[in-house]
């Protein structure tokens, strides 16, 4: 087996509190195994356009578990997808003799990973890093516990104003293709309704449910929408819900990217540091092109060609209490 000497680590695509934790476990792993270590600025562009940094000891990680965004910066790089960029990577990390890298990132990050492993001898592992949850073969992801509770944190401000003032709003949350952060923050903060991408919400049901609160005297709600919903953005669905009820005043709130940043909870700084940590190992023991990630609180490893985005299971389950508690 050959000894791992250099590792270089980045961070990939969009960022997620608690990326610093996850780069902070890697480097003070790594140090103590003594490793040495580089850091790459703005993910596969920086590996791509030579932008290293030597990490020259653990305390340049020191005061940053806390921190929200990534210090290594991130980027999503296109370039990489063509085998002349890739070449142009290998040779930049060639020239420092450097074995390996650990990229903390999403699934397509991963794939970037796989395929760059398989056309040179780099050993590859990836630390789950995406505010969507949505890879498959970990419970946890970097970023979800932190991206939830900003989401809940709005949402109950959003929700005491509604209250006052009889008024529904249409919030939208963050998931393109994925809906846990819909379905999360409003089963948390008793939403009357939540649209996802995984699940075809009927506006009209929205419109019959909010017609029949109104027979009870109950003016205010609140609806989620994921960003990736197939019936529309918030905005749609509060133009719809406008224009089917007109008496009622409906207003639209979109959190944004606000969902990205912040502290990290206690939750994301705890995952991060056994996945970075766990990463290291991985590495030691002669794996490569493999993700770490947390099943049933164990670590466990899986080949980067298995990693794909995970599909919500029991969709209709979730629906239908979030139906039983928001009547």
């Amino acid at each position: 087996m050959k000894k791992i000497s250099r590792l270089a680590v980045l961070t990939s695509g969009g960022d997620a509190p608690g990326m610093n934790a996850a780069i902070r476990a890697v480097v003070r792993t790594a140090t103590y195994h003594n490793i040495e270590v580089f850091g790459v600025y703005r993910g596969y562009t920086g590996l791509i356009e030579d932008e290293f940094l030597k990490i020259e000891s653990a305390s340049f990680v020191s005061n940053i578990i806390q921190r929200g965004g990534t210090i290594l910066k991130t980027s999503r790089c296109l370039d990489f997808h063509q085998p002349a960029f890739r070449k142009k990577a290998y040779a930049n990390l060639e020239k420092r003799g450097i074995e390996a890298m650990a990229i903390i990132g999403g699934n397509g990050s991963f794939k970037g990973a796989q395929i760059f492993s398989s056309e040179y001898d780099i050993a590859c592992v990836g630390i789950p890093g995406t505010i969507d949850k949505d890879i498959v073969g970990t419970d946890y992801t970097i970023g979800f516990d932190t991206a939830i509770n900003t989401a809940i944190d709005a949402i109950d401000k959003i929700r005491d104003t509604a209250e006052a003032l009889d008024r529904i709003f249409v919030v939208e949350v963050m998931g393109r293709d994925a809906g846990y952060i819909a379905l999360y923050s409003g089963l948390s903060t008793g939403a009357q309704e939540v649209f996802i991408p995984e699940r075809d919400t009927k506006v009209q049901d929205l419109i019959d449910l909010l017609t029949r609160k109104d027979k009870r005297k109950k003016a205010f709600s609140v609806v989620i929408v994921a960003e990736g919903n197939k019936n529309g953005d918030a905005t749609t669905i509060g133009k719809i819900i406008k224009e089917k009820l007109p008496n009622y005043d409906v207003r639209v709130a979109i959190l944004g990217h606000i969902q990205r940043g912040g502290t990290p909870t206690a939750l994301d700084r705890i995952i991060a540091s056994r996945l970075g940590h766990e990463g290291v190992n991985a590495l030691l023991a002669g794996q490569r092109s493999v993700m770490i990630g947390i099943k049933n609180d164990n670590m466990v490893t899986l080949p980067f060609s298995s990693v794909e985005k995970e599909p919500m299971a029991d969709v209709e389950k979730w629906a239908k209490m979030l139906q039983i508690l928001s009547s």
